[in-house]
């Protein structure tokens, strides 16, 4: 799982994730050491991943009277570590910044701000420029500790509720509610803020009154990571539940707005259609469809498909010289609250979401289906991990068998189809949460936990492996920590001297043919990490970079990892080594799954080319992304692909895919359920550019 480098402030519901406790002990915390030359006068705050301790903020001011902010936190061997050190104008907003350490991934972080005399200067191992600036605007420093979000609100609101950001775009805060906090017998008195032009949605974060001129920052709270000062962690599920007010009020909101019933159903008229059991374009078709169903498919030129007599005039949507397709299929999926939105503008109706907290997940699923939130269909795999200072972002963490069958039985009671084994989970647990799915009619997939590599978890009855960093390990069994951030580094540097006609590799494909084991490679997330460098955009996202906000694509920048010493060329070649084995498994007749564990919609899109450029045909990849991808998940009866009875979910996409898989990028139109969306509405709310 993925996130980018900035902390994620979004939020849902932090409640009870189960009626049971599946682990009986606490997880091993994650949390490094604060470094002992912390003042100890330092404002301190609690950094938690799912509830647990993983890093710190500390914040003091200095006998200069500059700003210190250090931030830490451990994920998976992953995380930053940075001090920032900032100098105040008499306004509040920073004259100069200069930031050090590491980001998220391990790249070294030196990155510098200065204002004098008008000219606003700046440096980090992505970007360097300069502008003349006449009124205030505000430095966004890219691995800027959390408090820094309190400076920029404070610099808005002086001016207006409006600030303009450096390098580019601009900043607006709202005021939307307030709380009180207790904690240990003491009160706070704290306001949510948003502030939008920092992603495709507003962001949130929690400030107290320092003094009557300045708010001070409080906290963010999210279900994935909170920041919170220490002693007030107890605070969190209130912060969570009057911030989910604010963000499921906007959620409908949008819904009403962005949603366009039509009663009388929709007829495309002369449209190209490409028939996912065949593979191939039908031409000149038209398509009805009623309320949630397609109802009719036929030739144009017979004129059918026939509208009942009875109906009123549907609304007709020219599809000449347009490609219509059924709903795509994201089979790796971590649903976050822009998801919706930006899935659907790029066609994709059925997401499989692989991990996420339980509780908001399933609120979120409710919440579509009873139209208050823009959301795709979504698909209920849960993840289990085994508590110790690497384990996954989850709470589900099992040390014994019966917590494993407990955890695999729970996710069943809650209509969950699949598990999704990760990385820290004991070798000896495997076999029985695997026994114990597969005896509740679940699907299992996952990691391959440390201490394994991939063909003993197809042994074992892995119906698939995520990741095709996974497959490359089963050569390298060495490596054995891959519950650590080694999982991401060693591959960049071994892949490329994999030998795909060695015995090894044979032996093992004959392995994945024999237990019919489906892969879902994400090759988007390596290409981002192994063909770009800290200060580059992915080559996959550089046909779209332009089109985003100003920040999301300045945090593009950060997505790449810094080789070893003298491996950068190395790193390169591993990736195409990785595309040639994704060919090599399409050729063997294995089950290629179209899953991005990445940016939802834009990232799908890339992972579709990316599969063409591994040597998979083009109207091939169209079938894995739609009927292929329904019919492992058991659903192709509803959907997958365009038929009469079926649901309907389409994608009108101005040009040829099958010939061009990019024009699955020029999507038109999008129904999902029956529903009609507009991509150009959805992006214009997203802030994202035509």
């Amino acid at each position: 799982m993925t996130i980018p480098s900035r902390v994620r402030l979004t939020s849902l519901l932090l409640t009870l994730l189960f009626s049971f406790s599946v682990a009986q002990q606490p997880p091993q915390s994650a949390a490094p050491a604060l470094p002992a030359d912390i003042p100890a006068t330092a404002e301190r705050y609690s950094m938690l991943l799912m509830g647990t301790l993983a890093g710190q903020q500390a914040v003091w001011t200095a006998s200069d009277g500059t700003l210190h902010i250090f931030f830490q936190f451990n994920d998976r061997g992953r995380g930053p570590k940075t001090t920032s050190v900032l100098k105040l104008g008499a306004n509040g907003i920073p004259v100069s910044e200069s930031v050090t350490g590491n980001d998220y991934l391990k790249s070294p972080v030196d990155e510098n701000y200065s204002l004098e005399s008008g000219t606003a200067r700046w440096k980090n191992t992505a970007e360097q420029g300069e502008k003349k600036i006449a009124a205030p605007a505000f430095y966004l420093a890219l691995n800027g500790g959390p408090s820094e979000i309190a400076l920029l609100a404070h610099a808005a609101l002086q001016d207006g509720g409006k600030i303009a950001l450096l390098p580019e775009g601009e900043a607006r805060v709202q005021r939307k509610t307030e709380l009180d906090v207790e904690a240990s017998g003491h009160k706070k008195h704290v306001t949510l803020y948003a502030i939008a032009g920092l992603d495709f949605s507003p962001t949130y974060f929690w400030a107290e009154a320092a003094d009557k001129a300045n708010d001070k920052f409080f906290g963010t709270a999210d279900e994935w990571g909170s920041i919170i000062p220490e002693g007030w962690e107890a605070s969190i599920p209130a912060l969570l539940a009057a911030q989910s007010k604010i963000k499921d009020s906007r959620s409908a909101d949008l819904a009403a707005k962005l949603a366009h019933h039509e009663p009388n159903g929709i007829l495309f008229e002369n449209a190209n259609l490409f028939d996912a059991e065949t593979g191939k374009i039908i031409r000149n078709q038209d398509v009805f469809v009623y309320r949630a169903r397609i109802t009719t498919v036929g030739p144009s030129e017979a004129g059918s498909p026939r509208v009942d007599p009875q109906l009123d005039v549907p609304l007709v949507i020219d599809a000449t010289g347009k490609t219509l397709l059924p709903g795509l299929w994201d089979m790796h999926a971590h649903v976050g609250d822009n998801d919706g939105l930006l899935n659907l503008a790029a066609g994709v109706t059925t997401v499989r979401d692989l991990a996420n907290d339980t509780d908001s997940l399933l609120a979120r699923r409710q919440r579509i289906a009873d139209g208050k939130e823009i959301g795709t269909h979504i698909v209920l795999a849960g993840i289990i991990d085994s508590p110790d200072a690497y384990h996954g972002p989850t709470k589900v963490l099992v040390s014994t068998e019966a917590e494993a069958r407990a955890a695999v039985d729970n996710y069943k009671r809650l209509g969950y189809v699949q598990i999704k084994i990760y990385s820290s989970v004991k070798p000896d647990l495997v076999p029985v949460i695997i026994d114990e799915a597969h005896k509740n009619g679940l699907r299992v997939s996952g990691h391959i936990p440390a201490n394994m590599i991939a063909s003993q978890c197809v042994e074992e009855g892995y119906d698939e492996i995520q990741h095709i960093n996974f497959l490359v390990l089963n050569f390298f069994p060495e490596i054995k920590n891959t519950n650590t951030i080694a999982r991401l580094t060693k591959p960049g540097e071994v892949t490329a001297g994999l030998d795909l006609t060695s015995p090894q590799v044979q032996s093992f494909i004959k392995l994945l043919q024999d237990h019919h084991t489906k892969l879902d490679l994400t090759l988007t997330v390596f290409e981002d990490q192994y063909m770009a460098r800290p200060g580059q955009i992915s080559p996959g996202f550089l046909p779209v970079a332009n089109r985003l906000p100003a920040q999301v694509r300045r945090n593009l920048l950060t997505a790449g990892m810094t080789p070893p010493p003298g491996m950068e060329d190395t790193y390169k070649k591993s990736f195409a080594k990785m595309l040639d084995f994704a060919g090599l498994l399409y050729r063997s007749g294995l089950s290629i799954e179209d899953g991005t564990d990445n940016m939802a919609g834009f990232a799908l899109h890339r992972e579709l080319e990316l599969d063409v450029q591994a040597g998979i045909p083009a109207n091939v990849v169209l079938q894995d992304a739609t009927l292929n991808a329904a019919r492992i998940m058991s659903m192709d009866k509803d959907l997958g692909s365009i038929a009469p009875g079926k649901l309907a979910d389409l994608v009108l996409v101005d040009g040829d895919p099958t010939k061009n898989i990019s024009d699955i990028r020029k999507t038109a139109l999008v129904v999902k359920d029956g529903v009609i969306y507009k991509p150009s509405e959805l992006y214009s709310e997203l802030g994202v550019k035509p």
